[in-house]
């Protein structure tokens, strides 16, 4: 239980630390340009402690959801030569955007050190470089399940699935699922590997499979090293293309997410909606198949976010570049009590939106993950 709790602290802090970076990417640029910085605090308040250091306060706040800098005039009004309004809309535009930047930057590192130190990533069932080798790993055991009554635990890795003389070696998660329909009810032998050892565990199959579970109760990850050791003079520039490719599969990705929507075809198969803390179990998940995928997931997260971020709503970043584009056409700021109600709107739908993912998904997500943690 000790190291489960440990494990979601560690999750909970890169994702805070990711916040902190995008924060700090705002604060920097408007330091640059002589904006006074007010505050800049991680978690959002109400404020547990914080000092003043020259003209900032850096405090610490009770709700750690987060981080945030409060810039002189961000939202209008201030008559002041060091307030944010008061700058021209190019420096406005770069301070914005550089909380953005710095996420982007953020993968870099991180996926660099991913490249120097390696990493096992999922893979799917897609073909595999020769030089890799994949295998196919318990990642989850539904409550009440054949697996979880065998006794199959969460990380254990799937060898090969028997049933009489019948013997298939387990390569692929499509491997694992034919099999198991073509012997529905009936009971067959899962080889496992489990810290060294193997396993012949039998388990009885479902007559029907339960939606998202099958018939024996899992989930699965195929697993494959697709990202080498590279020297450390080499890691960055692997990180920096490694951050591109992903940035441009995660575009693609989402135009087609947007296209089967606006068609109605709905969500895509394997689609899954996550807030934070669901996002916190996801890093404490990846944290079992070691550090090179602990950090490959937050790099891709911090990609993910990174453009979420661009998308033009109001009380994200993107909104205010809407509202920077509506002042350099119109020649006149957007008055600032239009801009505070439509922000603080879109505000509130946003944290409504968060709390239905919370409440509807990651709390379910969460006692699950707290329960296979516990039978480990």
């Amino acid at each position: 239980m000790l190291s489960t709790i440990l494990t979601l602290v560690i999750a909970l802090l890169s994702l805070i630390a990711l916040m902190v970076i995008h924060e700090f990417g705002h604060f920097i640029v408007a330091k640059k340009f002589g904006v006074q910085v007010e505050e800049f605090g991680i978690g959002y308040p109400p404020r547990l402690f914080g000092r003043k250091i020259g003209e900032t306060i850096y405090s610490v706040n009770l709700i750690p959801l987060g981080a945030f800098v409060r810039i002189k005039g961000e939202e209008g009004g201030v008559d002041d030569y060091r307030s944010f309004s008061n700058l021209k809309i190019w420096k406005r535009v770069l301070i914005v955007i550089g909380g953005v930047v710095a996420f982007w930057i953020a993968s870099i590192i991180i996926f660099s050190v991913v490249f120097a130190i390696g990493a096992n990533i999922p893979v799917g069932d897609q073909d595999l470089p020769s030089s890799a080798t994949a295998k196919v790993v318990i990642a989850d055991v539904a409550q009440n399940s054949p697996a979880e009554t065998a006794g199959i635990k969460a990380g254990d890795v799937v060898l090969k699935a028997s049933f009489a003389k019948e013997v298939l070696k387990i390569n692929k998660i499509k491997d694992f699922q034919d099999f198991t329909k073509s012997h529905t009810s009936e009971q067959i032998v899962l080889t496992v590997e489990r810290g060294g050892e193997t396993f012949d565990m039998p388990v009885k199959l479902r007559d029907i499979a339960p939606a998202g579970q099958g018939l024996v109760g899992v989930s699965l990850e195929r697993i494959a090293t697709l990202i080498e050791k590279y020297p450390w003079y080499r890691a960055p520039v692997q990180g920096a293309a490694y951050t591109w490719d992903i940035t441009i599969k995660s575009l693609q990705g989402l135009y087609q997410i947007l296209a089967d929507l606006f068609s109605g075809k709905g969500v895509p198969q394997g689609a899954e909606f996550a807030g934070p803390l669901g996002i916190t179990v996801f890093l404490a998940r990846a944290a079992d198949f070691g550090a090179g995928f602990f950090l490959y997931f937050i790099g891709s997260i911090s990609v993910f976010i990174a453009i979420f971020n661009l998308f033009p709503i109001p009380a994200l970043d993107g909104g205010k570049l809407v509202f920077l584009a509506i002042e350099k056409i119109m020649k006149k700021p957007v008055p600032v009590k239009v801009e505070q109600s439509i922000t603080v709107i879109f505000f509130f739908i946003l944290i409504s939106l968060s709390l239905f993912v919370t409440v509807r998904f990651d709390i379910p997500r969460f006692s699950e993950f707290l329960k296979s943690s516990l039978q480990k």
